[in-house]
């Protein structure tokens, strides 16, 4: 394949550009050149050296001892064949035909577990950050998330145990991507670490516009309650919470949880009306102070007490609100002294 400019088309361009790949980034040739991004990789993927030549466009080298043993063949074929194809140039034709399938499907093995990395990176975050802005994985198919844009995850990071997901940042869910072409592509290829990491790297997207919509460049203002552990309020889970949970009815009366055709795990879809009681750590600061004697305390001798949060299933208790939904909690916790 070649390109406009004429010149060879990389087995990079060539890859990320087949029916079904469209989610995949292009990973540099500097990111695979450096061996530390390739440390374990090894043992995981059959014929390595060869599948990363055939990824950096790179020409096998023979070894002495083969071009020894087609020179002596060379000698004893005589040039009459009908094929006009000297006894080296007929061994490395079969070598190639008997070895080109598998190295191509090693190929396509490391060149996924190397962009599950990349992704990860600071280059790579960028270029998806490029492609999700003209909506290239599409949007999530729940209703009451308006057309949110969603990311491609893996469920494993292991190859072969499932396949590529899409995550929506507005519900907290995944989906099967809708064209079945998807459904083919390995989700170990993208991970399970690129869908929080992209929301925190990007902040700034709007999740709560629908489409290709983005707001870039949103000044930071100095009020800690419109941002809560690196995000902002209004980009956790915006197609969660009240009026965003679909409630089936007869006639207009409400089903009962106890019948057969009744609601199910709404409690999964639910989301305090005020979500700043979820950022725990700013109220533990404002409670208990930061302090450098903290430290210190630790290693004094006679002072071994020390303070800590109630267990989880605790202190849940403590702050569940009226409706009983677990992400209904009031803002301030007790403490309890060992």
């Amino acid at each position: 394949m070649s390109s406009s400019s004429g010149s060879p088309e990389s087995w990079i361009s060539s890859f990320c550009s087949l029916l079904g790949h469209e989610y995949f980034a292009e990973v540099s040739e500097e990111f695979i050149e450096d061996d530390f991004n390739l440390t374990g990789l090894q043992t995981q993927v059959a014929m390595y050296k060869e599948a990363l030549e055939m990824i950096l466009d790179v020409e096998p080298e023979d070894d002495d001892d083969d071009d020894e043993e087609d020179e002596e063949e060379d000698e004893d074929i005589s040039g009459d064949g009908r094929d006009g194809l000297t006894g080296r140039e007929r061994r490395h034709h079969s070598r190639i035909a008997s070895d080109l399938s598998v190295i191509e499907s090693s190929a396509e093995m490391l060149y996924g577990l190397i962009h599950q990395r990349f992704i990860c990176s600071r280059a790579g975050i960028q270029q998806m950050s490029e492609k999700y802005e003209l909506n290239h994985f599409g949007v999530c198919p729940r209703t009451n998330c308006n057309m949110t844009r969603a990311l491609p995850v893996g469920l494993s990071d292991i190859p072969g145990e499932d396949t590529v997901k899409l995550f929506c940042p507005s519900c907290l869910d995944v989906y099967v991507p809708p064209n079945s072409r998807f459904q083919t592509v390995d989700g170990a290829f993208f991970g399970r670490t690129f869908g929080a990491l992209f929301l925190l790297t990007f902040p700034d997207y709007d999740l709560t516009k629908s489409g290709s919509e983005a707001i870039a460049n949103i000044p930071r203002t100095a009020d800690d309650h419109q941002n809560i552990n690196g995000m902002w309020a209004r980009n956790i889970a915006p197609g969660l919470g009240k009026g965003k949970v679909y409630e089936p009815k007869i006639y207009g009366f409400r089903v009962s949880e106890m019948a057969r055709s009744g609601p199910r795990m709404q409690w999964l879809r639910k989301k305090p009306d005020d979500v700043h009681v979820l950022d725990e750590a700013r109220y533990f600061a404002e409670e208990h102070g930061e302090s450098d004697d903290d430290d210190e305390s630790m290693n004094t001798p006679g002072r071994a007490i020390a303070k800590r949060r109630a267990p989880g299933n605790a202190r849940l208790r403590q702050r569940q609100g009226q409706n009983g939904s677990p992400m209904s909690i009031e803002a301030n916790g007790q403490e309890t002294e060992l």
